[in-house]
């Protein structure tokens, strides 16, 4: 029986979660917000430092763990932003050398994949986390990351992704442009369901990829010559894009032969994306996995849940080789050796 700890600190989440074979004790984290303007990484980090123990004592209480039943130590190595990844790093080094336990750095978002597969035993999540997905494609959408996935040949492929900015920081960009906070997502799609009108703006699909940096000037435009109202940007800025996410999805699902899509990252909580997502699945006769959102945003029970399984195939590192591990901001999906298959 294992007990693993996962520390996520990617961007503006920080998040602590316990992972016990296989299911989920505890999944406790903070965000960190603006009122005006997005993130900034230098306050995003201290955010985390000063939140660090709290969060800690937080998921052992829920879990209802000791220290001492710790097995391992699991972390968010990247990709993410430098000094929000280095507080969560210098988090994890510490506990595992206090403990004398292994540390285990995994991926960000090969994690909101494996999750995926979670049968959670998280009381909270009532069996609404729980997902029978095999062989997915994975559609996932987040801040910084917008890539369609698929396990192939060893590792995570990427089939498709953003050619210029992610979805998350595109929604967020317009918010701040808009001067409607951070984050901007949960404000965008409830915007959205007051708008009525379809306003064109430009379709960037190429090949399996995506750009969005037009789509952005396009609406910042818009919103600039007053001539439209904001619910009806937010609602096309949706359709539009959404669109895209979904065909890009639905061509991966072809190219490789899978029946199953998968979606992952904070952007996956978006309901109008997941019924556009349910009407192409059930087009294509294909089934729609969709994890409970605590299990979509940065969490530290996916970095738990993958971390459980690195460590049972053998990958981590003990505390005389912690010098032997560093962040990596810019860690690819596609970089990832997927030795615990």
């Amino acid at each position: 029986m294992s007990i693993i700890i996962g520390i996520e600190s990617t961007a503006h989440t920080f998040g602590i979660g316990v992972v016990k074979e296989g299911n989920i004790l505890s999944n406790i984290r903070e965000m960190y917000t603006t009122k005006t303007g997005g993130i900034i990484p230098m306050d995003s980090a201290k955010h985390h430092k000063k939140i660090s123990k709290q969060i800690y004592a937080r998921a052992l209480k829920e879990a209802k763990i000791k220290e001492k039943e710790i097995d391992a130590v699991s972390f968010s190595q990247g990709p993410g932003l430098a000094p929000c990844l280095i507080e969560g790093m210098k988090f994890a080094k510490a506990l595992a050398k206090k403990l004398d336990k292994p540390l285990i750095p995994v991926n960000h978002c090969v994690a909101h994949l494996e999750v995926g597969n979670c049968r959670s035993a998280y009381p909270k999540l009532n069996g609404e986390g729980i997902t029978d997905a095999k062989d997915p494609v994975l559609l996932y959408v987040s801040g910084a990351n917008t890539q369609v996935i698929a396990y192939a040949s060893g590792k995570y492929r990427v089939f498709g992704e953003t050619l210029d900015v992610g979805v998350g920081n595109f929604i967020d960009t317009f918010a701040r442009y808009a001067d409607i906070g951070f984050p901007g997502g949960p404000k965008i799609e409830k915007l959205a369901k007051k708008g009525k009108n379809l306003i064109e703006l430009p379709y960037r699909v190429k090949g399996m990829d995506v750009a969005l940096s037009g789509i952005l000037t396009n609406l910042k435009q818009k919103l600039e010559s007053k001539q439209y109202v904001l619910e009806d940007l937010a609602f096309s800025l949706q359709e539009i894009v959404f669109a895209m996410l979904v065909e890009t999805a639905e061509r991966a699902l072809a190219h490789v032969g899978k029946k199953e899509l998968l979606l992952g990252g904070g952007v996956a909580c978006n309901s109008r994306l997941v019924e556009m997502c349910k009407i192409m699945c059930k087009e294509r006769g294909a089934k729609l996995f969709v994890p409970e959102k605590s299990l979509l945003t940065d969490n530290g029970s996916m970095i738990a849940y993958l971390g459980e399984i690195m460590f049972k195939a053998g990958i981590k590192y003990f505390p005389i080789e912690l010098n032997k591990i560093d962040i990596m901001p810019r860690q690819r999906t596609d970089d990832v050796l997927v030795e615990w298959k």
